[in-house]
């Protein structure tokens, strides 16, 4: 049979659904293009903003209209949050549990045709879930999910609902997972997770000894941390950063409010002070280093002037990207009751950070002009070849240059958003 699969949101479920493709071909399943006729749809789905949610329907709906005939499986944080109340056009409902028997649950369907529910409550989202992958099959950059679940409950934030609570995958798993990636080609693993610098705390470890024993790994070019909290800095996680050079030149780091008055009504774990001091210690440890963030424009409580004094919070702090979410309204969260920003409010905000981020991003860009960067490609066309540095620039090149392949790339000008540069012979 063939299976389409649709994956939206984070790098998890991007995990998540390569690991269901593993499952499905190892069983014999045919995977094909989403927008084919299929046999199967699967729509691996998120719920972080409203917007998201919007989306999830829209693809789950378009599947169901595609092939009227077709089992029509939606599993993730959409579904897990909508339990209640599912679309009629889903045949098998997963939300974030089971999704590793999903060749169990499609042979169960079309034994009897009869729709499935495998949701759970949230307090029943205890165990972490094993799953465990040695190759990509269309990427040169393999995520490797560490940790799943959220105990901190940022009150805008609808995630620790529909991930429950902090759990994560056994250390030696871990090792041996990443050995095989390595083993199989790949030069730049991406740890993952919901709450990724959480790591280990259930399992008596921490995430510094995961980094450590990582960055051991012989042939293992690159360690990139999808995210990381301020909070989850500390120093022994700092002393591997210092140490080793596998760890790349890039952190993202999540600020989400750059006032102290929005921050504590986020119910964030931090004050600015604290923020700024964290990000000068990282810096000092590695002056060059590309630090991104989020940040939530239009949260309640956020006037024009907190507003105002949150641009030039964000300009002193320098970021080389903002990535920038109007606030979306979660029931089910405390924020959801708080007073609302207007929406053209929140627009124009985002329009307003929008415009300091690429600034921002060009101004870190220029920093490496006439500089020669090791860039690990991924993909080319036409002659065109395009790939990322370890402090996460995106340079193009005029060469045909394998995916996977490492070069030394002399930097010349800026094409935003891309670096274009030469390669060094």
């Amino acid at each position: 049979m063939k299976v389409g699969i649709y994956t939206l949101g984070c790098k998890v479920n991007t995990y998540e659904s390569e690991y269901v493709t593993k499952c499905l071909l190892d069983n014999g399943f045919e995977i094909a293009d989403f927008d084919d006729i299929c046999d199967i749809y699967i729509i691996n789905t998120c719920t972080v903003t409203n917007t998201s949610d919007v989306k999830s329907r829209k693809i789950i709906r378009q599947a169901k209209k595609r092939n009227p005939n077709a089992c029509v499986i939606a599993m993730g944080c959409f579904v897990q949050h909508a339990k209640d109340n599912l679309l009629d056009e889903i045949d098998i409902a997963v939300g974030n549990k089971d999704k590793g028997k999903i060749v169990e649950l499609i042979k169960e369907y079309f034994n009897d045709k009869k729709r499935i529910n495998r949701l759970v409550a949230k307090d029943d989202l205890t165990d972490f879930e094993d799953m465990y992958l040695d190759k990509y099959l269309s990427r040169t950059r393999a995520f490797v999910k560490i940790q799943d679940g959220c105990e901190n409950f940022c009150s805008y934030c609808i995630i620790p609902y529909v991930r429950g609570k902090c759990r994560s995958k056994d250390f030696s798993t871990c090792i041996k997972e990443i050995e095989s990636l390595v083993k199989n080609g790949f030069k730049e693993i991406v740890l993952t997770g919901i709450h990724t610098g959480n790591y280990g705390r259930d399992i008596n470890t921490d995430f510094a000894s995961l980094l450590k024993r990582i960055v051991a790994i012989k042939g293992l070019k690159r360690l990139r941390i999808s995210s990381i909290e301020a909070t989850e800095l500390n120093d022994e996680v700092l002393d591997v950063i210092k140490n080793s050079p596998v760890i790349v030149d890039h952190l993202h780091i999540p600020i989400q409010a750059a006032s102290d008055e929005v921050l504590k009504i986020m119910n964030r774990k931090y004050d600015l002070s604290y923020f700024m001091n964290k990000i000068a210690e990282v810096r000092q440890l590695r002056p060059n280093i590309s630090i991104t963030t989020d940040i939530i424009v239009g949260h309640p409580g956020e006037t024009d002037e907190i507003f105002n004094k949150s641009i030039d919070v964000l300009k002193k702090i320098n970021f080389s990207k903002l990535h920038v979410f109007p606030y979306s309204k979660r029931d089910g969260t405390k924020s959801a009751d708080m007073e609302q920003v207007d929406e053209q409010v929140k627009k124009q905000r985002a329009h307003q950070l929008l415009a300091l981020s690429k600034g921002l991003e060009i101004a870190y860009m220029k920093r490496f002009i006439n500089a020669d960067l090791d860039v690990i490609f991924e993909r080319n066309h036409d002659g065109i070849s395009i790939g990322h540095t370890s402090n996460y620039l995106q340079v193009k090149v005029s060469d045909n240059i394998a995916s996977g392949e490492e070069k030394t790339v002399h930097i010349q000008k800026i094409e935003y958003p891309f670096v274009i540069g030469t390669i060094k012979k």
